[in-house]
């Protein structure tokens, strides 16, 4: 690839569904997403509870579904689709953060890619594609498995604009970690980069169609995905090349896509998408792609676990912990994340920021998501709050 589209356009509550419906557009996904194909909608749950920033949000789901209907596309033939961590339950996070009631007043499947699902080996998807896979052949030497469904089908990424631990930031490309891979995903933690360039491969490989669509309405700033900051930044992203929106996205939080992410930068350097902001068509708002919001980054205040997380796979813990990883001795790992995350850090730093959060108009459409109505635009009355990060003394 030598260019690429990235659209981008400033919203808020009340014009959000006619913006996803224009931003889709600008990024032309119908020239990309096949209408005779099944299209899962990739939802993204980074947490089992509503955290701002973390996962999808429920305008972000409802504003693609309804721009698709708009479109003329077949509801029969859309879907949303989840996969499970660990330590991350895709069954209460859809109800904590309101994907459900979206998927259900819609009509739509809902898929959970574990219950019922076929996977099938991946060398049987991809042929001779696995031969230049950078770092799944090293990492599965007997190979893995995807799901069967995905092989032929559309699918439209739904990330949020967060940073990350292990990546600086998230977005597109690392939301096909949470689709493509099953719950031995953390064995390629040490080669996460490199990881998610093979998935890319492997998904422009298997899938009929690829369209990402990212959140920017809450933006989460420090040891993502889970323990952030969120700030107010009322920005909608969309693009058919999942290298070039994580390029504009992570410039947008004041990161070089070149020398501060490094799966951007090997994608780019592969020809798999464009990472390099000076070669990206940006359509719609064009000042507000060129917002720095000078984002500290996620590893300034890495928290307790994000600092042993990097010990265990990349410093001193390496050689003495992380082969247990890949024992029956695993589960100690998830049980130290989920008392961390959900028995101290939620109750005692999250709730404070997320009730804060709350107080916004994107907090207030969240809050009540179930007794307002929207019209054709969006949501009336509710209008954008102005840039102000949830931190609360």
């Amino acid at each position: 690839m030598n260019s690429s589209k990235v659209a981008i356009l400033r919203t808020s509550p009340a014009t959000v569904l006619a913006d996803y419906h224009r931003l889709m557009n600008l990024a032309d996904y119908q020239a990309v997403i096949d209408r005779t194909a099944d299209t899962a909608l990739k939802i993204n749950i980074s947490w089992h509870y509503f955290y701002p920033a973390c996962s999808t949000t429920p305008w972000q789901l409802d504003g693609v579904i309804r721009a698709m209907l708009a479109d003329g596309y077949d509801r029969s033939l859309l879907h949303g689709c989840h996969n499970r961590t660990v330590v991350v339950s895709a069954r209460k996070g859809e109800r904590a953060n309101k994907h459900l009631p979206v998927i259900q007043a819609h009509g739509l499947r809902n898929i959970h890619l574990y219950e019922g699902e076929e996977w099938i080996h991946v060398h049987d998807a991809i042929g001779d594609l696995r031969d230049k896979l950078l770092v799944l052949n090293d990492v599965y030497p007997d190979g893995f498995s995807i799901p069967k469904r995905f092989i032929g089908e559309n699918i439209i990424h739904l990330p949020t604009v967060k940073t990350h631990v292990f990546t600086t930031m998230t977005g597109a490309m690392k939301n096909a970690f949470g689709g493509l891979l099953n719950e031995k995903r953390h064995w390629t933690h040490p080669v996460i980069h490199e990881t998610l360039v093979d998935l890319l491969m492997i998904q422009r490989r298997i899938h009929r169609g690829l369209f990402c669509v990212m959140d920017g309405t809450f933006a989460g700033d420090g040891p993502g995905p889970r323990c952030m900051e969120p700030h107010v930044k009322n920005v909608l992203l969309a693009s058919a090349d999942p290298v070039a929106i994580d390029a504009v996205a992570a410039r947008l939080m004041g990161f070089s896509p070149l020398d501060d992410v490094k799966c951007i930068r090997i994608a780019h350097e592969m020809g798999l998408g464009v990472g390099d902001p000076r070669k990206i068509e940006i359509v719609g708002d064009l000042d507000a792609a060129e917002e720095n919001w000078h984002f500290v980054g996620p590893y300034r205040k890495m928290t307790f676990a994000a600092r042993m997380q990097h010990q265990i796979y990349w410093g001193r813990l390496k050689r003495p912990i992380e082969w247990s990883l890949k024992t029956w001795l695993a589960p100690w790992s998830y049980a130290a994340s989920i008392l961390y995350h959900d028995a101290f850090w939620m109750p005692f730093v999250g709730n404070p920021r997320v009730h804060q959060a709350l107080t916004s108009s994107w907090g207030r459409l969240f809050r009540e998501w179930e007794r307002l109505t929207p019209d054709e635009h969006g949501w009336p009355g509710l209008e954008a709050s102005v840039d102000s990060p949830t931190r609360v003394a």
